[in-house]
């Protein structure tokens, strides 16, 4: 049975008395179900306490001056700010444990026999999207310091071959390369003979070190097109390794529904070009470093995107050792149902943590 999920919270906010609480509670909630601004008369008749409208508006008036809600229209209900809402997450919030059904469908999902860890991080990132109504995320950091155990050569067409590298612990990891013009498929053959010749147990870095030295000593023992292929097929995991690592986004369109206003649009393309960057792949890392457990990040309080009306959560992936090997997490707006992905991303991470370890 796993444990409840672990939360890292800032200080919460005080001087909000139960009554308060309650309504902000309420509204919240309101929110997060429909994105609807909610009055006092509904107020009066779904709240537990026996309160009447004229009461109820007081206390929303507070709440308003103390900067929680916020009115969208001269006559419409209130909704939460981003303050209001940071505030219900620290410390209003109500969120349980995945059913023991749950947690063996999220596993059953991501343990697939024979898959890559490339398919098995990008399922991981389809998983979250579906399961949270927002876009997944998946951080995987680099590599280096596995041991590989096999590589091979795979021609899929004129000018295009598959590199495949399984590491010593079963991971299975693809990249796409450019091949010379007029490779023989016998060359494809030579390449990964002399790079599997060459392994002896190494780590990928150790690896490229062993063959540059190699081949620099014996250029002419290699056929030069065999020699560009294996030069080729190196670098592309180099090229992976100095951006940091690999970001698995799925379910970016989830993020596009109902949006009709322009700004809001252009908002969100704005996220889609930031999630692209080497700097959010790392700022997504030192977040999982910096958390226990599960981080819910509000508006720009991330330093990810610098932008309103946007949520994050996630969650560091960590070994049995404890070492951090990723982030999974779930973008998507405020209010996304915080009660529901908290525990989603907590055992997602909990599982690839284990996978990766």
């Amino acid at each position: 049975m796993e444990n409840r999920p672990q939360v890292s919270q800032p200080a919460l906010l005080s001087g909000l008395d139960a009554r308060s609480a309650a309504i902000l509670r309420e509204i919240v909630e309101q929110y997060v179900e429909t994105g609807e601004p909610m009055g006092s008369r509904t107020l009066s008749q779904r709240l537990p306490l026996s309160l009447s409208p004229a009461t109820i508006r007081n206390v929303m008036a507070d709440l308003t001056d103390a900067g929680l809600l916020f009115s969208p229209h001269a006559s419409a209900g209130r909704l939460p700010t981003e303050k209001g809402v940071r505030l219900f997450v620290d410390g209003l919030l109500q969120f349980g444990n995945l059913s023991e059904e749950e947690r063996e469908s999220i596993a059953g999902m991501l343990d697939v026999k024979g898959r890559s860890l490339e398919d098995t991080l990008a399922q991981a990132s389809s998983m979250l999207s579906g399961l949270s109504s927002a876009a997944g995320l998946v951080m995987a950091p680099k590599s280096d310091g596995a041991t590989i155990k096999h590589i091979e050569f795979v021609a899929l067409g004129p000018g295009r071959a598959l590199v495949i590298l399984v590491s010593a612990d079963g991971q299975v990891e693809n990249r796409v390369i450019e091949t010379p013009p007029g490779l023989p498929p016998s060359a494809l053959v030579e390449a990964g003979n002399y790079l599997n010749a060459h392994l002896s147990g190494q780590t990928l870095d150790r690896l490229r070190e062993t063959v540059s030295t190699d081949m620099t000593a014996n250029r002419n023992e290699l056929d030069h097109l065999t020699a560009e292929v294996v030069e080729s097929g190196l670098a592309t995991w180099s090229d992976a390794d100095e951006r940091g690592g690999t970001l698995f986004i799925r379910g970016q369109g989830r993020l596009l529904a109902d949006v009709t206003e322009i700004e809001r649009l252009t908002t969100i393309q704005m996220l889609f070009e930031r999630l692209e960057t080497q700097e959010t792949m790392l700022r997504l890392l030192d977040l999982a470093r910096e958390s226990e457990g599960v981080r819910i990040f509000i508006g720009a309080e991330s330093g990810l995107f610098g932008m309103a009306g946007m949520s994050v959560v996630v969650a560091p992936a960590r070994t049995d050792s404890n070492r951090i090997v990723g982030a999974i997490g779930v973008i998507g707006p405020t209010r996304i149902n915080y009660a529901r992905i908290i525990p989603v991303v907590d055992y997602t991470a909990r599982v690839i943590g284990r996978m990766l370890g």
